[in-house]
C-alpha cells in the first residue's frame, strides 16, 4: 500500500535516531555548539552521550544550539512533494525555538513552484521528550490508516493534554540560557535550591523548589498525580515517559519509582525511556530528569 502521508519533525523530539527508520519518520536536527564558532548537528555529527560527556568535563563552558535553517526543511520536504506525498511536520513549540517559522518558511519557498504542495506545518507547543511522544501518536494514527487531515486534527487535539515534570541539578544553566531570573539564579545558587518546573501550552512555569534532588523527584510525581486526578481520566488513556539527561541509572530507578506511584495501573516498561538532547539540555544543564505525559490519540 502506497504512504499516505510523511512524518517530519525536529531535533527536539529527542526519540532514538534509529526509531526514525523503524517506525518511518524523519528528522530535521538542530545545532549544537561548545564554542560558538563551530556547530555540529546533534545526532548526525556530535552524538549525544559525547555531548553530555563534554558539559560534565567542561564545567563553566555554556553550551549553545541553533535551529534548523530554512534551507534544512526544504531539503526535508522536497523528496516528498517530488512523489506527491503529504507531509506532517511537528516542530518544537515556538515559545522555545524559531524551528517553526525555519519550516513555515521551507513551506512557502516549496509552494511558490509547486502550489499544488501539501505541507501541514504543527506547532507542537511541547518540547523534548513530550514532542516526542506526540510524534510516536502520529505514527499510530498513519499505521492506523487515518488520512494527513484526520491523522493533523488529532494531533491538534491532544497537544494541549501534554505537560511535563522535572527537575534540575542546580539553576547554572536556566540562569545562562535565560530561562529564569538571574536573582532567582544567585539566590538559589546561595541557599542550594533547586527547581521544580512544570511545561504547559509551550511555556515553563515554577512548580516549587527544595534542597533536596529525591524530594524534587517526589514532587514531580506527585504533579503527575494531581494532573491525573485533574483530567478525571485513566493513566491509561495516556502515554508517559521518563525524559533524563546524564545518569541513565538514576532513571531507571526514577521510572521503577513513577510505575510504584500509579499502583500498578501502568507497567513500568510502560514508560518510556528518553535521553533528553542537546536542544533542550542546553538550558537545563547535564541533570535533568521528569516526566512528560500526553493522551493517546487513539
Amino acid at each position: 500500500m502506497s504512504k499516505l502521508f510523511h512524518i517530519i519533525t525536529d531535533g527536539s523530539c529527542d526519540l532514538p535516531p534509529e526509531w526514525a527508520k523503524q517506525k518511518g519518520y524523519s528528522v530535521v536536527p538542530f545545532y549544537v555548539s561548545f564554542d560558538d564558532t563551530h556547530y555540529f548537528k546533534e545526532i548526525e555529527e556530535m552524538g549525544i552521550r559525547d555531548f553530555y560527556q563534554q558539559m560534565v568535563d567542561r564545567k563553566g563552558v555554556y553550551p549553545k544550539s541553533s535551529m534548523p535553517s530554512t534551507q534544512d526543511y526544504v531539503d526535508a520536504f522536497m523528496p516528498w512533494v517530488e512523489q506527491n506525498i503529504p507531509v506532517i511536520c511537528i516542530c518544537i513549540t515556538t515559545k522555545f525555538s524559531g524551528s517553526l517559522q525555519s519550516a513555515m518558511n521551507a513551506m512557502q519557498m516549496i509552494r511558490e513552484e509547486r502550489p499544488k504542495a501539501r505541507i501541514e506545518v504543527i506547532d507542537s507547543t511541547v518540547d523534548t521528550v513530550l514532542q516526542g511522544i506526540l510524534v510516536l501518536e502520529a505514527v499510530k494514527c498513519q499505521e492506523s490508516g487515518m488520512t494527513c487531515e484526520e491523522t493533523v486534527r488529532k494531533i491538534e487535539e491532544i497537544k494541549g493534554t501534554g505537560r511535563i515534570f522535572f527537575t534540575v541539578g542546580d539553576m547554572e544553566y536556566l540562569a545562562h540560557g535565560g530561562r529564569i531570573g538571574k536573582v532567582s539564579s544567585v539566590a538559589g545558587s546561595l541557599l542550594g535550591i533547586k527547581p521544580v518546573i512544570t511545561l504547559k501550552q509551550g511555556e515553563i512555569f515554577p512548580s516549587g523548589v527544595g534542597r533536596s534532588r529525591r524530594k524534587n523527584l517526589d514532587k514531580t510525581i506527585s504533579l503527575l498525580l494531581a494532573y491525573l486526578k485533574e483530567t478525571g481520566e485513566d493513566v491509561t488513556r495516556y502515554s508517559i515517559a521518563v525524559g533524563y539527561g546524564y545518569d541513565y541509572e538514576e532513571a531507571v530507578e526514577y521510572r521503577r519509582q513513577v510505575a510504584e506511584a500509579l499502583d500498578g495501573r501502568l507497567k513500568e516498561e510502560d514508560i518510556l525511556m528518553l535521553q533528553i538532547g542537546a536542544t533542550i539540555s542546553v538550558h537545563t544543564g547535564p541533570y535533568p530528569l521528569g516526566l512528560g505525559i500526553i493522551r493517546k490519540a487513539l
